[in-house]
């Protein structure tokens, strides 16, 4: 398994440009955070178990809560102190997940 390095203050601005939905949260040595709201809690569902194959693929797992039709995810590199390429990563697939579901 290869080791993951945090992002440096000057690259977070660069990396948030490529994930307008996210925002970026100055905890736990760097964060990024989105919201989503699905028609209901089975597309919620469906969603959160799409985004738990790709994670455990990537052996690389969100912070997250799921009530009713809202999911929030929060994504860190514990290994790493913050915000790293993983997160990235992970956040990409997510927001192509989500353009596959049926509004």
């Amino acid at each position: 398994m290869t080791r993951s390095i945090k992002y440096e203050k000057n690259a977070i601005q660069a990396v948030m440009e490529s994930l307008p939905d996210w925002e970026y949260q100055d905890v736990r040595g760097g964060a990024i955070t989105r919201n989503f709201i699905f028609k209901d809690f089975n597309q919620a569902f469906g969603f959160m178990t799409q985004v738990a194959l790709c994670a455990e693929k990537r052996d690389h797992h969100p912070e997250w809560s799921n009530v009713y039709n809202r999911v929030s995810i929060l994504l860190t590199t514990h290994d790493a102190g913050g915000l790293s390429d993983k997160d990235l990563e992970l956040a990409l697939k997510i927001n192509e997940l989500t353009s596959t579901i049926d509004e």
